[in-house]
């Protein structure tokens, strides 16, 4: 109830926004008019942004440099920007024609980019940095904020295939970083290092700034080996007494797209299938159009030395499988203050978030394409024949008694999926609570002391409950429940001094050094019990009856650890020409062997900007750069080193006294290794940022080359056999983690833009392309010692039949993610297999589960107060194992218990009639383009003295897709999900039969600004 309620308010808000403004737009402003000239040339300036100042109402030059635009009463400021040109503001007042000139700005490379602890003017960025701005974010209803850069950023990747709302995006920045430990890049949130990404709503974020080389990310040592994305929050405003409130609300529609093709009922019968007499489109019965609502507020203001931003942001986000929603509350405050002529500077953020998520069985998405469409979904609909009165009243009392009157037959893996749905429960609820406060204190000109102090505190609580009359899990256990709860911790403390000067003519320098504290606290609950009387869900643990053996639990453990830093970084800039970086730093962390706890992590990188040593001609700035930097990574848990301790059975040791006596023995889980140690990753990076036609054009382009040693792994080692890692003892337990695997990887990326094309008719378009080529990360060895690994073997397809067949095999000097297993060289007449091998000694390498390249095309167009913004993308050289084609297109016997895909590559003629194996016959190019979201806007003029911006947009996203591949969704699959707890890095490319429904989303909303 409590959701609906929730639609409904969020509704009832777009209903009266909209109602609003149709009432606040009744009347038109007057209208203005000028010319924009070059201040130098006295030439017309085509393409020229003219903005009315705090809004998105705006317009730009013809080719006569000519503008008309209408204003608004309590519009007071125009702003005229264009690139390589200085902006300027004018104010409105009475006037109706304007005459402005701008002058050209060679410092307008000077644009600020965040880099670790500081930020750093654009042009003297020599290392890979890229930038992406609100105005360039994707445009639609994105519940994670690094959805807002998916296809911005070369290098870049943001997947998320199908389109399950509780469903975490996967990050990775220039491809695989690790076998063991974190791939995903750290997030630094204002500031607050590894801060959660629950923490901040998309419509508070500012902008991104992505860290992609070694040389970038090593002022953050160990916890930037996966790249760095700074995220930057919206501020208030700057203007002394003047505040304003912005409330953006949409709605949208989720309908399933690209659902996998089934034989009908009749054609499933005629197959040689069981006919229970019904016909049922499984699909649509668990399948919605999911309406969904998001409202964002926000309030900006000044006074004094003052600035503050308060914001409120509420997401209900239902999925198109029934029972799925996550609905979110997040709540921020910024406040900064400058005192002592503003050389004393301080900031306090705060943010809290809570996001309650409801999931369903994932099965249930599989037995919903699969399960027999001639079976009904309740028992009493079935009607075999011969069955007398009597028979059928005792079938149903059964029916109702045990499965609460679904459907269910005694078959393997065969289970309702409406049943599914409706008799198991999930939820997750998170909490973050993320405050920081910082100050800076200018000592001298040159010289400023600054200090951060962050606390970043997430709770979990997760529930399971399956009822009694669950066929799946419950039945047997007379109903089971369970819960945990975890608790993550992040304290992060540091002090900067901050030194810069001019130490010679036209040479200037500054010198950063700081010292830093980060303790990660974390702690975590599991309970679960079984054989309830009733069904009462997960908050009455204590009905169940039994709470040890299958479906129970009950355990706790906790772990903390220190990482201590010292770091310094030094810049030079002779001229604004030649730029130098260089920086170090120290890193003690607990969590590994005494002699290996402390690592350094320098970096070093160097450009010049041409153009202000030769005559480039059309280019305003060619400056080459190239950088070499050495970062290192944290395990995954800070135990590994010591070895971890389990718990063992349940030892009654006085079999007179079976309760008194018992203890809990102990087991060791993996043997300790005093010598382990850092990943180190070492890159390469050279590069080009280019401007072109007095910046009409820009972009950058990079080729690296990297190479990660001593990555961290949990191998199988001999119980009894002498541990090398730790000389004088023996291997105790089954496994060990060591430092034992290399890689070595590169890939070229590019962006260009191009700003403002006047294609006539007041219409400008402005393009933005970028591109990667990766080359594949290659694994120079696996082993360390006496410890010899030929190959790691991940991705068992699964069952039935499949269980003990790995389909990816990581070799020693090959690629990771490469497939393995027997080429399909035709059928049989009677559609049996012809296989190049049988067994694994005679299997082939079929391809490769990672991409080549992936690109993104943004589009922004504008016409007079419209906007249309669309971004098309895609992914390429990628194979994908299509798990439905795998398990459920063959004709054999014993496949006729489930209903049989036919996609646009199964065979038909003849029909597949073995019984599934795999090979290269159910590998799929993956290569796909899609327009990924597109969105059209319009900004009604209005004469309302408070109503600053009133805009009105409708978007789409996932319009459409181009690709050969026949399953759900193309994406690339970074890593392998069997489910959500379980990542393998080692098993990319693998579609998953319970991948969720991908679906197309159609958006309508409003913005408002008032002063």
């Amino acid at each position: 109830m409590r959701n609906y309620l929730q639609k409904l308010k969020a509704l009832s808000l777009i209903i009266l926004l909209m109602v609003f403004s149709i009432a606040a737009a009744f009347a038109q402003g007057r209208e203005i008019s000028g010319t924009v000239l070059d201040a130098t040339l006295k030439d017309p300036l085509p393409g020229v942004t003219v903005l009315i100042k705090g809004t998105t109402r705006g317009t730009t030059t013809d080719l006569d440099g000519r503008f008309s635009l209408t204003v608004q009463p309590g519009d007071q400021l125009l702003v005229f920007s264009f690139v390589g040109f200085t902006t300027q503001e004018i104010a409105i007042g009475n006037q109706s024609t304007f005459s402005v000139q701008l002058a050209e700005d060679i410092q307008s490379l000077q644009e600020a980019v965040v880099i670790g602890y500081g930020t750093q003017d654009k042009k003297e960025i020599t290392s890979a940095v890229a930038s992406v701005g609100a105005e360039q974010f994707n445009r639609g209803n994105f519940p994670n904020p690094t959805q807002l850069l998916q296809g911005k950023v070369a290098g870049l990747s943001v997947t998320r295939p199908g389109g399950n709302p509780n469903a975490q995006p996967t990050i990775r920045l220039r491809g695989i970083s690790s076998f063991g430990a974190t791939q995903s890049p750290l997030i630094v949130l204002d500031g607050v290092i590894g801060a959660s990404i629950d923490a901040v709503d998309p419509n508070d974020i500012e902008s991104f700034d992505v860290l992609k080389d070694a040389s970038a990310a090593a002022i953050y040592g160990t916890r930037g080996a996966a790249g760095v994305i700074l995220i930057t929050t919206k501020k208030g405003a700057a203007k002394k007494g003047i505040s304003s409130v912005t409330i953006n609300s949409f709605g949208s529609a989720e309908q399933a797209t690209n659902l996998i093709p089934v034989l009908s009922a009749q054609e499933f019968v005629e197959r040689g299938g069981v006919n229970f007499g019904s016909v049922t489109n499984w699909r649509d019965e668990i399948l919605q159009t999911a309406y969904n609502g998001t409202v964002n507020a926000s309030v900006t203001g000044g006074f004094e030395n003052t600035t503050f931003l308060a914001s409120v942001n509420y997401r209900n986000n239902d999925g198109v499988v029934r029972g799925t929603n996550r609905e979110t509350l997040n709540t921020r405050f910024n406040l900064n203050h400058g005192a002592l002529n503003n050389r004393l500077r301080m900031n306090l953020n705060l943010a809290f978030t809570n996001t309650d998520g409801t999931s369903v069985n994932e099965e249930a998405v599989r037995y919903a394409t699969i399960y027999n469409p001639t079976a009904p979904i309740f028992e009493r609909d079935f009607n075999p024949a011969g069955e007398t009165p009597a028979q059928r009243e005792a079938r149903l009392a059964n029916a109702n008694r045990n499965f609460g009157g679904y459907f269910q037959r005694s078959l393997f893996d065969f289970f309702n999926p409406v049943a599914l749905i409706n008799q198991q429960r999930f939820t997750d609820n998170f909490q973050n609570a993320l405050y920081s406060y910082r100050v800076e204190f200018d000592l001298t000109d040159k010289i400023t002391v600054a200090s951060q102090f962050s606390q970043d505190r997430w709770t979990r609580q997760n529930t399971s409950f399956f009822s009694r009359q669950d066929f799946a899990t419950g039945f047997g256990r007379f109903g089971q429940a369970g819960q945990n709860i975890e608790n993550r911790n992040t304290t992060v403390w540091n002090g900067t001094v901050r030194f810069e000067d001019e130490i010679a003519d036209r040479l200037n320098f500054t010198f950063l050094l700081g010292g830093e504290t980060q303790i990660f606290e974390r702690s975590q609950v599991w309970a679960a019990s079984t054989r309830f009387l009733f069904d009462q869900g997960p908050n009455n643990l204590g009905a169940g009856g039994l709470r040890f053996g299958p479906g129970t639990d009950l355990r706790s453990e906790a772990e903390r650890s220190v990482l201590n830093s010292v770091f310094g970084r030094a810049n030079f800039n002779y001229n604004n020409t030649y730029f130098l970086s260089a920086s170090l730093r120290a890193e003690t962390f607990s969590g590994f062997g005494k002699e290996n706890q402390t690592g350094l992590f320098p970096a070093v990188s160097a450009g010049a900007d041409f153009t202000q040593i030769f005559d480039m001609g059309i280019f305003n700035q060619f400056k080459p750069r190239a950088s070499f930097g050495v970062v290192g990574q944290l395990p995954p848990s800070p135990t590994l080193a010591l070895g971890v301790f389990g718990n063992g059975n349940r030892i009654p040791l006085n079999p007179n006294e079976p309760v008194n006596s018992v203890f809990v023995g102990i087991n060791q889980l993996s043997n300790p290794n005093p010598q382990l140690k850092w990943e180190t990753t070492r890159e390469f990076t050279v590069g080009l940022d280019f401007g072109l036609w007095n910046g009409k054009v820009t972009g950058q382009m990079d080729y690296y080359r990297r190479r990660i040693a001593d990555l961290l792994f949990e191998v199988e080692v001999p119980i009894g056999a002498p541990n090398e890692f730790f000389p004088g003892n023996f291997y105790t337990a089954p496994t060990i983690w060591a430092n034992l695997a290399d890689l070595t990887s590169g890939g070229f990326e590019f962006l260009a833009s191009v700003n403002n094309i006047n294609l006539g008719n007041g219409i400008n378009w402005t393009p933005s392309i970028n591109f990667t080529i990766y080359q594949r990360a290659r694994i120079g060895n696996i082993g360390v010692g006496s410890i010899g690994l030929p190959e790691i073997r991940r991705a068992t397809p699964g069952s039935p039949g499949q269980n003990n067949n790995p389909i990816v095999w990581n070799k020693e000097g090959a690629r990771v993610g490469d497939f393995w297993g027997p080429r399909l060289l035709g059928l049989t007449d009677g559609g049996e297999y012809i296989l190049s091998g049988e067994n694994p000694d005679e299997f082939e390498r079929l391809g490769n589960g990672l991409p080549t390249g992936d690109f993104g095309f943004s589009n922004t167009f504008t016409y007079g107060n419209w906007d249309l913004n669309f971004l098309a993308r895609g992914s390429f050289g990628h194979l994908i194992y299509n798990s439905f084609r795998g398990f459920y297109e063959n004709a054999d016997g014993a496949s006729n218990t489930w209903n049989s895909v036919i996609t646009r590559n199964t065979p038909t003629n003849p029909l597949v009639t073995s019984t599934p194996t795999f090979s290269d016959l159910y590998l799929e190019r993956g290569d796909f383009l899609r327009l990924d979201n597109l969105q059209i806007g319009y900004n009604i003029p209005t004469r309302a003295a408070n109503l600053n911006n009133l805009r009105v947009y409708g978007g789409v996203q996932n319009l459409f897709t181009i690709t050969q591949f026949s399953g759900v969704d193309p994406e690339v699959r970074w890593e392998d999900t069997p489910n959500a707890f379980d990542r393998d890095p080692l098993a990319p490319g693998l579609e998953r039969r319970n991948t969720y429904f991908l679906p197309r989303i159609w958006t309508m909303g409003l913005t408002l600004t008032f002063k």
